[in-house]
């Protein structure tokens, strides 16, 4: 594993696994500097040691961004189309490669490693399209001789904060939009997944490279929370992009709002299926366990709550305890698993945590609960996928665990499903199983789901690019991806031409000389 993993980084440009920062072929470091150790959690060995940026290096870094922000806005946004482009053809060359460093290095299965690279990869194909696409809108001058249209510009600088459930593919959504938009970059990886994002980097770097574009279009900086403090406090950084945690995201809005900058908001969830008296069984069947233990129950859409109408509660429960008993759990890049680790014993300590507080408030475990022990689990980071009947006002079921454990509740009503799945702090992912047409568009309607995501016979987990992707309330609000989620990474602007030979003033206002 060690030797394949090892040609792997050499494979994707990662000889020296000692840089802080990056402006893209320039890599810093500093002797003294600290490091980050990276632990794969599949075997709990060190994969590498990476060096921490230093406030110096954090200023080298912003005065490079500064200067080929310059540069970069300056180019034809086809042309900053073409580059991503290129990047996303230099993807497909290393998904299996970069895919199988995100399952290494993250624990999510070796086809979801493969998936969020073709994440990255579709993300930049829509990206290109709209190279050609940023479109204003020209509206009628109430003067005569006067013509009144909008234009949308660059912002500068995004900074982008990502976490570590999709280490890569977040980055991208932000990057491959604010690139053609104009702007220039700088990413601040998790501390727990560095080497994937340094991975990024070399092969975005050698794209620009080819092409001579200058540095500090696409930039990196390692570390941990003063790094991202550094970003959202620095007024030279328009927008700051940032995915993780409900109180990380109220601790970067305060920061960011304080000097009028702009955030990008990708928080917590604590997403719901609605298992209808209506709905095709087996189907939804499949959505909810996925989206329940994909990526051991660390994506921010994972599936946390089961909302099951009471005619067919009990059978739809039996079917999920017998799924539950064939989930194989192991190594991630072993296909045959379903499940594989946690990140840390620290995301393990929170699964465990969680579960004492759910049976203290009644919690009744149809599915346990445990860490599994074993040679193959080694890394103490695998535990059991676990299901327990819950009430939806039980605080830990208000409560968003980064872990495979699913709540489920009964419901009468339609109408009392909706609110119950409402009724949680947060609002990102949501989705009803039903066959009936009535229900559906009820779950759609403004009266209905309150997230900035709602399906029907689809899963909360696994969002295509052409849509916009966030939530609401404690989610943030953010949108990335598809859609006109561009527009977050730009500025607005109305222009109005005077060509008349006399200045007539707006509202008809006199004002003679």
């Amino acid at each position: 594993m060690q030797h394949n993993i090892g040609t792997i980084l050499k494979n994707l440009g990662i000889v020296e696994l000692n840089p802080a920062y990056s402006t893209g072929n320039k890599w810093g470091s500093l002797a003294d500097s600290a490091r980050i150790d990276s632990f794969s959690p599949v075997n709990g060995k060190k994969i590498a040691s990476v060096l921490v940026a230093t406030k110096s290096d954090y200023e080298a870094v912003v005065k490079k961004a500064e200067e080929a922000y310059l540069f970069w806005r300056s180019q034809p946004a086809p042309k900053r189309g073409e580059l991503v482009r290129q990047f996303g053809d230099a993807l497909r060359k290393n998904k299996e490669a970069l895919g199988t460093l995100v399952s290494y290095e993250m624990g999510k299965s070796l086809q979801e490693g493969f998936g969020e690279v073709q994440e990255m990869i579709d993300i930049c194909d829509f990206a290109v399209g709209l190279s050609r696409q940023l479109y204003g809108l020209t509206m009628h001058s109430e003067r005569p001789s006067h013509r009144m249209y909008e234009q949308w510009h660059p912002l500068g600088i995004v900074g982008v904060i990502s976490a570590f459930n999709f280490p890569v593919a977040v980055w991208s959504w932000n990057a491959a939009l604010a690139l053609v938009c104009g702007n220039v970059c700088i990413w601040k990886p998790s501390e727990k997944t560095p080497l994937t994002a340094i991975a990024c980097q070399h092969i975005i770097a050698g794209v620009f490279k080819v092409n001579d574009i200058p540095e500090g279009v696409s930039n990196l900086i390692i570390g941990g929370k003063e790094i991202g403090e550094m970003l959202s406090n620095d007024m030279r950084i328009p927008l700051i992009s940032a995915t993780g945690s409900t109180r990380m995201g109220k601790a970067v809005a305060a920061a960011v709002a304080s000097r009028l900058g702009k955030s990008l908001l990708e928080l917590g969830g604590n997403n719901a299926i609605i298992i209808s008296e209506h709905a095709d069984l087996d189907m939804s069947l499949i959505g909810a366990v996925f989206g329940a233990v994909g990526t051991a129950g660390q994506r921010c859409t994972s599936t946390r709550r089961l909302i099951i109408h009471e005619s067919v509660y009990d059978a739809f429960t039996a079917k999920l305890v017998k799924a539950y008993g064939q989930l194989r759990i192991g190594n991630p890049l072993n296909q045959h698993n379903h499940v594989g680790p946690l990140i840390d014993t620290d995301a393990v300590a929170s699964y465990m945590g969680s579960i004492e507080k759910c049976k203290a408030e009644g919690g009744r475990f149809l599915v346990e609960g445990g860490v599994l022990n074993g040679e193959e689990y080694a890394s103490g980071c695998y535990v059991k996928p676990c299901i327990a009947e819950v009430e939806n006002d039980y605080k830990i079921v208000q409560h968003e665990t980064f872990a495979p454990i699913l709540y489920l509740i009964k419901y009468k009503t339609l109408e009392q499903a909706i609110a119950l799945q409402n009724g949680v702090p947060q609002g990102l992912s949501s989705a009803i199983m039903t066959l009936n047409l009535r229900e559906a568009e009820q779950f759609l309607s403004a009266g209905g789901s309150d997230c900035g995501i709602a399906n029907v016979n689809i899963g909360t987990s696994g969002a295509e690019i052409g849509g916009a992707f966030g939530g609401e309330k404690e989610t943030g609000g953010g949108r990335e991806s598809g859609s006109d989620a561009w527009k977050t990474y730009m500025r607005r602007q109305t222009n109005t031409i005077n060509y008349s030979t006399t200045l007539p003033l707006a509202q008809g206002i006199k004002f003679d000389l």
